[in-house]
């Protein structure tokens, strides 16, 4: 008897066929979540100038998805095509970090190219941590300089990223990418990307209180929780794999595949939780309620 149009007989799926079917699930529903979130913004375009950096921010869960579930359609790849997959998130990531500041700069009315720095802000204390002290003063005095450096600090990243990456990625297919250059590339990303965060942390500590009616903690753990996650679990891979927890099983498909592999299964779960979280944290509400007070104001005015 033959199954009807639209069914599907789970159990002559295979392992790897069952993984595809969840990871592409995953994806649809993170997708559901950004379209859903994404259309509510589009719809009550009231600050283009803010809403603009959230839909970049929000964009950031269905790319990684999509992303790591390219790499697990192909999971024998190349190691330059994965790293090719690891590059387009980590570029977008490094766009995310410059347009949050520039949404936290929005919501304070700072515009570093009218030079406009609002008064009630000017010559407030900004207070450098270990190892930023060996650089710069320990205390000094906010001014438009110390906010156009602090988002030098986030673009630097903005750039290095893609460079690194394009990098990384022709001596990995001319075949001169020993471990050591590696290692180097590692160094250099993790010291831009320490400063580009570092930058944001410092920007949030002098300006909570301005902040707070925003929401900002909420909306910087979306991009920093995808960040984390993906890094630690990453470390944690090798960790296992080094210690011979993960193995290969298949002669075609060697540990380091596997790796790559469930570190995409695990990305693709995970933004289906950081799409949920962004319902709360980039809500649409502050933007909505002007719309509609307005309709209404509209509506008795006739």
């Amino acid at each position: 008897m033959s199954l009807p149009i639209g069914t599907m007989d789970l159990s002559t799926l295979d392992r790897g066929q069952m993984t595809l079917l969840g990871a592409s699930f995953c994806v649809v529903l993170t997708l559901h979540f950004t379209v859903k979130l994404l259309s509510q913004h589009l719809f009550y375009w009231k600050n283009p100038k803010e809403q603009k950096a959230i839909i970049i921010i929000i964009l950031m869960a269905p790319i990684y998805a999509i992303d790591s579930f390219v790499g697990l359609l192909d999971i024998s790849g190349s190691k330059a095509f994965f790293m090719f997959l690891d590059s387009i998130k980590e570029c977008y990531e490094a766009l995310v970090i410059a347009k949050f500041l520039a949404l936290m700069y929005s919501y304070l009315n700072i515009s570093i190219s009218k030079n406009i720095v609002p008064d009630g802000i000017k010559g407030r204390e900004i207070h450098h941590s270990f190892p930023m002290t060996l650089f710069q003063p320990h205390t000094v005095r906010l001014d438009h300089q110390r906010l156009k450096l602090l988002k030098y600090w986030t673009w630097q990243f903005v750039i290095i990223r893609p460079v690194c990456s394009i990098l990384m990625i022709v001596l990995q297919l001319l075949g001169i990418y020993p471990s050591w250059l590696s290692w180097t590339f590692t160094i250099i990303l993790n010291i831009s990307v320490s400063l580009a965060l570092y930058s944001l942390v410092l920007f949030y500590h002098v300006f909570a209180k301005e902040l707070a009616p925003h929401n900002p903690l909420a909306k910087f753990m979306c991009i920093k929780g995808i960040v984390f996650f993906c890094f630690w679990q990453g470390v944690v891979l090798d960790i296992l794999v080094a210690l011979g927890i993960i193995k290969s099983h298949h002669y075609w498909l060697d540990v380091e595949h596997v790796e790559e592999a469930l570190q995409n299964v695990l990305v693709c779960l995970e933004m289906v939780v950081f799409s949920v979280l962004q319902q709360y944290a980039y809500n649409v509400s502050p933007y909505s309620r002007e719309v509609e007070s307005k309709f209404k104001l509209n509506e008795k005015n006739e």
